[in-house]
């Protein structure tokens, strides 16, 4: 699956980049990248995952075809 992240969280990743292997859902997903940079995990915790254009729930089922963007939230006016 295609994986894309904003703001702060390039400094703990590539823009977009491919993660390989199977994942089931959000949650999980929130673990994979955790482990693969234990830095971004706090981030994590209070980011939003869209998936085709609409945020989507911890539970919500990826497909190894889907383009994931994890999104921090935004702070100013």
């Amino acid at each position: 699956m295609k994986v894309q992240v904003f703001a702060a969280l390039k400094d703990y990743f590539d823009k977009e980049f491919e993660l390989a292997g199977e994942v089931q859902d959000v949650a999980s997903l929130k673990e994979r990248l955790s482990a693969l940079n234990p830095g971004s995990r706090n981030m994590l915790q209070i980011c939003r995952f869209a998936v085709g254009d609409e945020f989507v729930p911890q539970d919500f089922q990826l497909k190894e075809s889907d383009t994931v963007c994890v999104i921090p939230p935004s702070s100013g006016g």
